[in-house]
């Protein structure tokens, strides 16, 4: 029925992978020692201070083991699949006898409150179970389901166990029956997308293919004529809640057809989530015009809608993508879970095309917009990721009130912590990947990496301290020589590389932005790269009119930004030359360990200025000599609240 896309190129199975590199291991460790028990205590509602998740507390009164009404959003059951799916993959890195019984014990929760035709949503469940697939436009039973699907699947891969997975599978086919053109059926798809892409992991294990038929269901009856979401609206007396032409249906990326769709709009989060899910269906049923559409979707995004940091959605307004080139730096919205959601769309591209501008916006989304939405100690959060913020403004301007100058400890919608968490603790099936006889290096993440070579056992050594340190050593270890080539991201922002082969210089082509070593490898094989790491001054195409005269400064993969903290207050009028020379040094106390940036700067004095004096006819402006101080962009906000800074006046 299906032709699958000549997809080569695979992740490793997550247990193959073990990261152990002084940057990423602390976060992986974060994640399973601070964040995950913090987050368990969150959903049981034991966090003083933070708002009550209910998430639990649903699972329960739908069980019928207490009695009560349903607390928080409609989605609010995905933040406990969320939850389980980032335990999952912790658990393949590193056993935790305690955690997994906290899963396990999570999972019977859950699979208590599943009905007996397989219907799980606790809000319908116990708000009355005639409602159902009654509000598809905006009441998240697919995208619930859809992480349900994630985590039973991740579950079940990490740890053999199927209960939740067997619960997925009786929902997923309850959904099965219940949608689709014939007779009885809704002719529907959902307002927040995830249900694409998880039906496709599902079908992948299973090898059902009525869970793929059903991805394809939803991805080309989405914005087809008659409108679904006009027609349930009208059926059902429902109010729209966007009431401008535009925004009504695109918001939900269901104005016209996807096959029609040319630029990226609406809600950020469900545009990228939509968009993994087309990549998947193209790849498995060789839907070449599909592919063309996401690729075009992509160039749309990171070409003329994308952060320096990876940050996507600019506007509040629905947390959403505007129109090309409008990139405000104070407003910006910058979503943790669209930059998350970016990530998931170019791992699936690169695995179609091998092409390292993808993996290149893994490494950009990473390092930059999306560990800036955790603090250090892992257990405060931003939702919003600015690249300007200013405490004040923050209060007082409605226009900023969604901006937050400092992290929370938790959200009402609080959907972003518990993806950081599934995120990191599965990076590894980000940085390295394989085909039959190539071995991908995405990311530069220090660790032990095992891999099958057309049937042979290769074990590869990363050893490496990026992104501050500029070389990246892989060895090789094998009972037997084995040929294969091995393909190093040399990455975009790097003008200058060296490539070595046990030391001395190494043969490789480049191809789409990767270094190919080919060769019959044997054990002690090693290669070493160099790359060429120094502080860049970084402009912005003159269409983003906030960035015009300004710079950006970037070191290897990693955005830096004044910080009040250091700089003192009114960050504005701080200007920089395009010839400033930067002192760097690594200081391990400092932030987690970094490097900080220090350079001369020219600082805009009040010189001159009366009081009250708004005002006055121009002369030569007045400069003060000061020292800036630049930290990484993710690590703001640490040190309490304050201005903060990414783009910078900048004198050519």
């Amino acid at each position: 029925e299906f032709v699958q896309m000549k997809k080569s190129i695979d992740a490793l199975p997550l247990r193959n992978v073990v990261v152990d590199d002084p940057f990423w291991k602390r976060y992986v460790e974060l994640v399973r020692g601070t964040v995950l028990p913090y987050q368990w205590d969150i959903l049981n509602d034991r966090v003083e201070g933070a708002g009550p998740s209910c998430c639990i507390r649903n699972f329960r009164i739908a069980a019928g083991e207490i009695r009560g009404s349903f607390g928080g959003m409609v989605f609010q059951d995905s933040d406990v699949y969320k939850w389980i799916e980032a335990v999952a993959y912790s658990l393949c890195m590193c056993p935790d006898a305690k955690l997994e019984a906290l899963a396990d014990g999570a999972i019977d929760i859950i699979c208590a409150a599943q009905q007996p035709d397989g219907y799980l949503n606790t809000y319908y469940i116990i708000n009355g179970l005639e409602k159902r697939f009654t509000f598809l436009r905006d009441h998240h039973e697919l995208y619930c389901l859809g992480h349900l699907i994630e985590a039973a699947v991740a579950y079940y891969r990490s740890t053999g166990k199927r209960k939740l997975l067997d619960a997925a599978i009786r929902f997923a086919d309850c959904v099965c029956g219940i949608f689709g053109t014939g007779e009885n059926q809704i002719p529907g798809y959902p307002g927040h997308e995830i249900i694409e892409l998880a039906l496709v992991k599902l079908y992948r294990l299973t090898g059902d293919k009525k869970y793929l038929r059903l991805a394809v269901f939803f991805i080309d009856r989405r914005g087809q004529e008659p409108l679904y979401f006009r027609e349930e609206t009208e059926r059902y007396n429902r109010d729209f809640y966007w009431h401008d032409t535009y925004f009504r249906y695109q918001y939900y990326q269901a104005g016209k057809p996807v096959r029609a769709q040319t630029a990226a709009e609406g809600h950020a989060v469900r545009a990228v989530y939509l968009y993994s899910g087309m990549a998947d269906v193209a790849a498995e049923t060789n839907d070449e015009e599909l592919l063309e559409v996401c690729c075009r979707l992509w160039d749309n995004i990171t070409g003329k809608q994308m952060y320096i940091t990876g940050a996507i959605g600019v506007g509040a307004h629905g947390e959403s993508f505007t129109f090309d080139y409008d990139l405000p730096n104070d407003t910006v919205y910058g979503e943790t879970c669209a930059s998350i959601g970016l990530v998931f769309f170019a791992i699936r591209l690169f695995e179609l095309t091998g092409d390292s501008k993808y993996t290149d916006v893994i490494e950009r989304a990473l390092y930059n917009g999306i560990i800036s939405g955790i603090s250090l100690n892992g257990t405060e959060f931003f939702y919003v990721n600015p690249l300007e913020a200013d405490p004040e403004a923050c209060e007082k301007d409605y226009g900023k009130r969604h901006v937050r100058p400092e992290r929370q400890k938790w959200f009402d919608c609080a959907c972003c912590p518990p993806n950081f968490a599934r995120l990191v603790s599965s990076v590894g099936n980000y940085a390295y990947s394989q085909s039959a006889d190539i071995f991908f290096v995405n990311l530069y993440i220090g660790g032990k990496i095992q891999a099958d070579i057309d049937g042979a056992a290769v074990i590869f050594h990363v050893q490496t301290e990026y992104p501050w340190k500029d070389k990246v050593r892989i060895s090789v270890e094998a009972k037997a020589p084995v040929g294969f080539s091995l393909a190093v991201r040399i990455p975009g922002w790097c003008e200058k590389h060296c490539l070595k082969l046990n030391g001395t210089a190494a043969r490789y082509r480049i191809h789409r932005g990767y270094a190919y070593v080919s060769r019959v490898w044997e054990s002690g094989d090693t290669v070493e790269l160099t790359l060429d790491m120094p502080v860049a001054i970084v402009g912005a195409d003159p269409r983003v009119k906030e960035n015009v005269g300004k710079a950006a400064v970037m070191r290897g993969p990693i955005v830096y930004c004044l910080e009040q903290t250091d700089n003192g207050t009114g960050l504005h009028r701080y200007f920089i030359d395009s010839r400033t020379a930067f002192d760097s040094s690594f200081e391990p106390g400092f932030l987690g360990g970094t490097v900080v940036l220090r350079c001369r700067a020219k600082y805009l004095s009040g010189g001159g200025w009366e009081d009250g004096q708004l005002y006055r006819p121009g002369r030569s402006p007045e400069f003060e000599e000061r020292t800036a101080t630049w930290i990484p962009y993710y690590a703001w906000a640490n040190r309490g609240p304050g201005e903060m800074l990414v783009w910078v006046h900048c004198r050519l």
